[in-house]
């Protein structure tokens, strides 16, 4: 759950600020197999390599433990993010309910293509207007 609320604030503050220059090409489609934003896997990668590594070597689970959440959450990412939403593999569909929430409420981030005026920064939480969507779209 931390690292849902930590995504969150990254992809606020550094993601649309001072990084934007990186993550531009996400909300611009360019067409191009690698995006630059396609950085933050290493960018988030490497904390978690050294916080295992450390917490391994020194013997300190609770480093070891925070490495291996935020691998945890890469991977959820990539499947969640990549895979699902943008289909930029197409092995796995997410179909379900809060799926569909989920779609939608990314799709509407990316609606506004600038740096400014964007909303809905989390990833694995959906607010709560996308589920009553999902569900009026799924049942009535």
């Amino acid at each position: 759950m931390g690292m849902e609320f930590a995504a969150w604030a990254l992809h606020k503050y550094v993601m649309h600020g001072f990084l934007w220059c990186w993550h531009q090409d996400h909300h611009v489609v360019t067409g191009k197999t690698f995006q630059k934003n396609d950085r933050f896997a290493l960018f988030f990668a490497i904390p978690s390599f050294l916080l295992i590594l450390i917490g391994h070597i020194q013997n300190v689970m609770w480093l070891y433990g925070v490495g291996f959440g935020i691998m945890a959450y890469g991977i959820a990412y990539f499947m969640v993010h990549e895979v699902i939403i943008h289909r930029r593999l197409t092995f796995l569909r997410g179909r379900g309910f809060y799926f569909l929430a989920l779609i939608r409420a990314h799709l509407d981030h990316h609606k506004v293509q600038t740096k400014e005026g964007c909303f809905n920064f989390g990833m694995l939480i959906v607010p709560w207007r996308y589920f009553v969507w999902a569900f009026k779209r799924r049942f009535l």
